[in-house]
Protein backbone atom coordinates (compact mmCIF):
# COMPACT_ATOMS: atom_id res chain seq x y z
CA UNK A 1 0.00 0.00 0.00
CA UNK A 2 1.32 3.48 -1.00
CA UNK A 3 1.89 5.71 1.52
CA UNK A 4 -0.10 9.12 1.44
CA UNK A 5 0.92 12.01 -0.31
CA UNK A 6 -0.23 15.77 0.34
CA UNK A 7 -1.84 17.04 -2.13
CA UNK A 8 -2.48 20.73 -0.35
CA UNK A 9 -3.43 22.96 2.23
CA UNK A 10 -6.03 22.71 4.43
CA UNK A 11 -7.35 26.32 3.64
CA UNK A 12 -6.97 25.50 0.10
CA UNK A 13 -10.16 23.05 0.37
CA UNK A 14 -12.99 23.92 -1.62
CA UNK A 15 -16.03 25.03 0.42
CA UNK A 16 -19.17 23.42 1.76
CA UNK A 17 -21.04 22.09 -1.65
CA UNK A 18 -18.46 23.03 -4.22
CA UNK A 19 -15.70 20.97 -6.03
CA UNK A 20 -12.57 22.35 -7.77
CA UNK A 21 -9.52 20.06 -9.48
CA UNK A 22 -6.28 19.76 -7.93
CA UNK A 23 -2.82 17.94 -8.13
CA UNK A 24 -2.48 19.83 -11.89
CA UNK A 25 -6.07 18.88 -12.77
CA UNK A 26 -5.44 15.14 -12.12
CA UNK A 27 -7.79 15.13 -9.12
CA UNK A 28 -11.51 16.43 -8.49
CA UNK A 29 -11.88 17.55 -4.61
CA UNK A 30 -15.49 17.80 -3.73
CA UNK A 31 -16.58 18.85 -0.27
CA UNK A 32 -20.29 17.44 0.70
CA UNK A 33 -21.95 17.03 3.89
CA UNK A 34 -18.78 18.41 5.68
CA UNK A 35 -16.55 15.36 3.81
CA UNK A 36 -13.95 16.06 1.52
CA UNK A 37 -14.30 13.80 -1.24
CA UNK A 38 -11.59 13.27 -3.83
CA UNK A 39 -12.22 11.21 -7.12
CA UNK A 40 -10.49 11.21 -10.47
CA UNK A 41 -11.05 14.11 -12.24
CA UNK A 42 -11.75 12.18 -15.60
CA UNK A 43 -15.34 11.55 -15.81
CA UNK A 44 -15.52 7.74 -17.50
CA UNK A 45 -18.05 9.21 -20.11
CA UNK A 46 -16.68 11.21 -22.38
CA UNK A 47 -13.49 12.38 -20.31
CA UNK A 48 -15.01 15.67 -18.65
CA UNK A 49 -13.34 17.26 -15.77
CA UNK A 50 -15.18 16.35 -13.09
CA UNK A 51 -13.23 19.50 -10.74
CA UNK A 52 -14.69 21.80 -13.29
CA UNK A 53 -18.31 20.42 -12.47
CA UNK A 54 -20.50 20.93 -9.33
CA UNK A 55 -22.39 19.42 -6.54
CA UNK A 56 -25.85 18.79 -7.06
CA UNK A 57 -27.95 16.50 -4.60
CA UNK A 58 -24.80 15.23 -2.85
CA UNK A 59 -22.90 14.48 -6.04
CA UNK A 60 -20.08 15.58 -8.19
CA UNK A 61 -21.96 16.25 -12.08
CA UNK A 62 -19.56 16.45 -15.06
CA UNK A 63 -19.61 19.71 -16.83
CA UNK A 64 -19.66 17.51 -20.30
CA UNK A 65 -23.09 15.39 -20.22
CA UNK A 66 -24.13 15.87 -16.58
CA UNK A 67 -23.30 12.39 -15.35
CA UNK A 68 -23.64 12.28 -11.54
CA UNK A 69 -21.41 10.24 -9.41
CA UNK A 70 -21.39 9.44 -5.92
CA UNK A 71 -18.56 10.82 -4.27
CA UNK A 72 -18.11 7.72 -1.51
CA UNK A 73 -18.44 5.13 -3.92
CA UNK A 74 -17.98 6.81 -7.82
CA UNK A 75 -21.20 5.19 -8.87
CA UNK A 76 -22.43 6.92 -11.71
CA UNK A 77 -26.21 7.65 -10.85
CA UNK A 78 -28.06 6.28 -13.82
CA UNK A 79 -25.84 3.55 -14.69
CA UNK A 80 -24.04 1.90 -11.38
CA UNK A 81 -22.01 -0.35 -13.08
CA UNK A 82 -19.92 2.76 -14.32
CA UNK A 83 -17.71 4.23 -11.67
CA UNK A 84 -15.22 7.44 -11.05
CA UNK A 85 -11.99 6.38 -9.43
CA UNK A 86 -12.69 7.53 -5.42
CA UNK A 87 -9.31 7.92 -3.72
CA UNK A 88 -8.77 7.53 -0.11
CA UNK A 89 -8.22 11.02 1.65
CA UNK A 90 -8.30 12.15 4.88
CA UNK A 91 -7.33 16.32 6.31
CA UNK A 92 -4.72 16.05 9.33
CA UNK A 93 -2.05 18.43 10.26
CA UNK A 94 -3.98 21.46 8.30
CA UNK A 95 -3.42 19.54 4.56
CA UNK A 96 -5.41 17.20 2.11
CA UNK A 97 -3.38 13.83 2.39
CA UNK A 98 -4.26 11.45 -0.32
CA UNK A 99 -3.65 7.46 -0.96
CA UNK A 100 -2.62 7.19 -4.52
CA UNK A 101 -3.49 4.10 -6.39
CA UNK A 102 -0.91 1.21 -6.88
CA UNK A 103 -0.69 0.25 -10.63
CA UNK A 104 1.94 -2.61 -9.48
CA UNK A 105 -0.80 -4.71 -7.64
Amino acid sequence: MRDLVRICAENELPAEGEVCEMADGRLCVARVGGVIAVLDNVCPHEEGPLGQGMIEDGRVVCPYHGWAFDVKTGAALHNPSEHARVFEAVVQDGALMVRPPDYSA
